[in-house]
């Protein structure tokens, strides 16, 4: 008998500013080639490399978060990193100051076998913050969603 598998909800950066980045890391790399003074070009490298890693995180962290029913899984440059939901403490969405704007940020604690505390036997703590550019989604909104998966709400 085939297992059936849950249903999975995911959110990543907008598709747009990935091809974006990668443009704009184009024109920076395009401009470290042609400028002709040693401080154009300095500049020109820095743009092209924080470009060009900007780009390259928004082509791998996809999907950036995701979850079912039985996990939580996110990922980034290294690889995923998945938690069954018993390993996951709360889940909520933290508004912070930000040039005069209140930006939320939806926040995940977790528990993590491999973040060993050396004074005492147990896993330690993790906190995942996620913000709309790493989910191409109000935060509140994925916070509802999680919670439906979940079965929260």
């Amino acid at each position: 008998m085939d297992k059936v598998q849950p249903a999975t909800r995911s959110w990543a950066p907008a598709f747009r500013l990935v091809v974006l980045a990668w443009l704009a890391a184009a024109v920076a790399a395009a401009w470290f080639l042609l400028a002709g003074d040693a401080p154009g070009r300095l500049l020109a490298a820095v743009a092209t490399i924080g470009l060009a890693a900007t780009a390259l995180f928004g082509s791998v962290a996809r999907p950036r978060l995701s979850v079912n029913s039985e996990r939580v899984a996110v990922r980034g440059l290294a690889g995923t990193r998945a938690w069954p939901w018993h390993r996951v403490g709360r889940v909520r969405v933290v508004r912070h100051r930000r040039l005069g704007r209140e930006i939320p940020m939806l926040e995940l604690d977790v528990t993590d076998a491999d973040l060993q505390d050396a004074d005492r036997d147990e896993p330690g703590q993790r906190l995942i913050v996620l913000g709309r550019l790493d989910l191409d989604a109000d935060p509140e909104d994925v916070l509802e969603a999680i919670q439906r998966i979940r079965g929260l709400a």
